[in-house]
């Protein structure tokens, strides 16, 4: 047992900004924190609920934003911890604790006396007179009630506490098979041979993680940095089929994590859900409050694209076929696992440019203050690293971040290099949101963004391809929204917008990747110290719409994949892989393999929020592409653009509904024509 004065988390952080002190939690920490946490939110709740007097804005609306300030603490530490660093304890921890986390939103969102009040306050909201942000706030906080079944008869409260607990507990589960399965597969390589056509780099790094492990040899896992590569350049066409039936087998082989079955209780869930709140299907539920609105706008969008992309993604595979039998001299069929291998030769044959030409020019450090840097030209803000944060890996660096002014805006970490217990690709996340409390002072947010980078070896350091490069804008994109919030409130603060406006901040950066001014900026070799050569650059520039076609239309297959599966108006018992083949077949372009099947490990469906959400990386990048348009045609550091970009996207959050904080921005409506137009589809 955990004593009470020995646990961190009770009582002020003595740490810079108040961050948490990852160096003194422990696990056994955690749980007697959420549980505290828990309760002191409940007793927060029935002061709110029983308040004697008269329901307020302030006294009723207010007050719940701010409610739960431990709790917020510990969820904002654990699940962070959780995602990036996490254990068989950690993972029991999460199992145990989140029925009870279900619950305690239940016993807000369905407290009666709550209500009554909230509706009150809300049922005033015209002769009010509140600002734009606390009119947000109120017709946020009476939808959450709404939707989290205030307004359901006693017998059917019921059951909304039994389904989003079992929804919860599900959502876990899946994410931890996922993770347990792919940890659980090795290729290790003994034979020079089998390792015919990788670059020396991505063979040192994997014979250093061979190396590592306590083996000899070459060791491949599912991980980014090891699978990719891999797919891209290994000769042997049954090494990358053997790693493409795993990496698409991921929770899909009939034993202990198996996620076939969790999938058809989550979408079977998620349909009585929504039918119970009165919708036909979970879609219909999600898109009442995103900018699409409905599954029509969806489809529109999706349809729209695919009438634009297809026929090119067609022609490019047609293209990538022909030349891979031109190389192999025999009839073949281009599969899967052939799709990066020969695109990335005929991309090297056409444009003269590969992965391992730029590698020396995007050494991770560099990279990074280029990034940093990006921040700086555009909004001003500086990034000095402070060793005194407790991190809570010895990889993760914390860093401290100001604005032109010389004003303390944020702490942001990162964790750039794969790990056990780590989940795979990237993210942003929040450990403390920013708001301002009571008596008006602002507090600051924290702010973590979460990699799996190639990793440095024993003779290089950590080198990263275009695309990772590409990643790292992105989601310190995401960050960017995170750090520079302005508003009042946690719940409408930085990236709590939304979901299909979320990508706009993070998507944008990529943009600056293309452009020769700023490439000149960020890449330098990292033997030599030479900038990166004008022509390599122009060819970076020439290839980077290369295959445009195909990867908008696997994007596509996703959202319909996404969209098909909460659709759905009736119970699903059918073949989950079967499904899957038909609800993307309208955007497929390379063949089908039978048993290969991608929702089984499909986080952002089944355990990461993108529920019904999906396509919104295709409506922000209408956004994006749009918006960056202004770049181009005022400068693309221009400091009036990035001002109003600072001022009505990044700093505003949640605080004011998005189309008309991107209308404010840019000045009229979007269009899909400024995507077109950068991908060379459209002239």
């Amino acid at each position: 047992m955990v004593q009470a004065e020995s646990n961190p988390f009770f009582g002020k952080y003595k740490t810079p900004f108040e961050t948490p002190p990852f160096d003194k939690i422990k696990t056994e920490h955690y749980e007697p924190a959420f549980k505290r946490g828990i309760a002191e939110l409940k007793a927060d709740i029935e002061k709110i609920a029983n308040n004697s007097e008269p329901a307020t804005f302030e006294n009723t609306i207010v007050a719940l934003d701010r409610s739960g300030e431990l709790l917020n603490r510990v969820s904002g530490a654990f699940f962070n911890v959780l995602s990036a660093n996490a254990n068989d304890e950690m993972m029991e921890i999460s199992q145990r604790i989140s029925p009870d986390l279900t619950e305690s939103s239940n016993n807000i969102y369905l407290n009666e006396k709550l209500f009554a009040r909230v509706k009150a306050v809300y049922d005033q909201r015209q002769s009010l007179n509140l600002s734009v942000e606390d009119a947000r706030l109120l017709d946020e906080t009476y939808r959450a009630f709404q939707e989290s079944g205030a307004t359901l008869s006693a017998e059917d409260k019921e059951k909304y506490r039994a389904l989003t607990t079992e929804l919860s507990l599900l959502s876990l589960q899946f994410d931890q098979n996922a993770l347990k399965d792919q940890n659980r597969f090795e290729m290790l390589l003994t034979d020079e041979k089998d390792i015919a056509g990788l670059p020396e780099s991505i063979r040192e790094a994997a014979a250093h993680l061979a190396k590592e492990k306590g083996k000899e040899g070459w060791l491949f896992t599912l991980d980014a940095p090891s699978y990719v590569p891999f797919m891209r350049y290994a000769d042997s066409r049954a090494l990358r089929e053997k790693m493409y039936r795993a990496y698409m087998s991921t929770g899909n082989k009939g034993d202990e994590y198996d996620n076939k079955e969790i999938i058809r209780k989550l979408v079977n869930d998620r349909l009585a859900l929504a039918q119970l709140m009165g919708y036909p299907n979970y879609a219909a539920f999600e898109l009442s409050h995103k900018m699409a609105k409905n599954a029509d706008n969806v489809y529109k969008l999706l349809n729209q694209l695919l009438d634009a992309y297809k026929p090119v993604a067609i022609n490019e595979y047609n293209a990538v076929q022909g030349f891979a039998m031109g190389m192999e001299q025999q009839n073949m069929q281009v599969m899967p696992w052939d799709w990066s291998y020969y695109s990335e030769k005929l991309k090297d044959l056409r444009f003269k440019v590969n992965d391992e030409m730029t590698r020396p020019y995007f050494l991770l450090e560099n990279v990074k203050k280029g990034v940093f840097g990006l921040a700086t030209q555009l909004y001003g803000l500086t990034f000095k690293e402070n060793k005194k944060i407790p991190v809570y890996d010895r990889e993760v660096q914390a860093y401290e971040v100001y604005d032109a002014e010389g004003n303390f805006k944020a702490v942001l970490y990162t964790d750039f290099f794969p790990r056990e217990g780590k989940q795979s690709g990237a993210w942003m996340n929040g450990i403390r949101s920013q708001y301002r409390d009571a008596k008006g002072k602002d507090v600051r947010p924290q702010i973590i963004i979460v990699m799996n980078f190639t990793r440095p070896t024993d003779t290089k350091p950590s080198l990263l391809t275009f695309d990772e490069v590409e990643t790292l804008l992105h989601e310190f994109g995401h960050a960017l929204h995170g750090i520079c919030a302005d508003g009042t409130y946690a719940s409408l603060s930085g990236t709590s917008v939304y979901q299909d406006f979320v990508e706009l901040p993070s998507q944008i950066m990529e943009n600056w990747l293309t452009e020769k001014e700023y490439l000149d900026q960020i890449a330098v070799h990292y033997e030599t110290g030479e900038k990166i050569p004008q022509e390599l650059v122009q060819k970076l520039i020439d290839a980077s719409n290369f295959n445009t076609g195909y990867a908008c239309c696997r994007q596509v297959s996703f959202g319909l994949l996404d969209m098909a599966w909460h659709t759905i108006t009736k119970p699903f018992e059918g073949d989950v892989v079967a499904f899957e083949k038909k609800a993307w077949a309208p955007a497929a372009v390379v063949p089908e393999v039978p048993e290969a099947c991608m929702s089984t490990n499909f986080g952002h469906l089944f355990a990461g929020g993108y529920a019904a959400g999906y396509y919104g990386y295709k409506w922000a990048e209408v956004l994006d592409a749009d918006a960056f348009f202004l770049f181009k045609e005022k400068g693309i550091f221009n400091k009036e653009v990035a001002k109003s970009f600072y001022d009505n996207i990044l700093s505003k959050g949640g605080t004011e509904d998005p189309a008309v904080l991107y209308k404010r921005f840019r000045g009229q409506e979007p269009t899909i024509d400024a995507l077109l137009i950068r991908n060379g589809i459209k002239k």
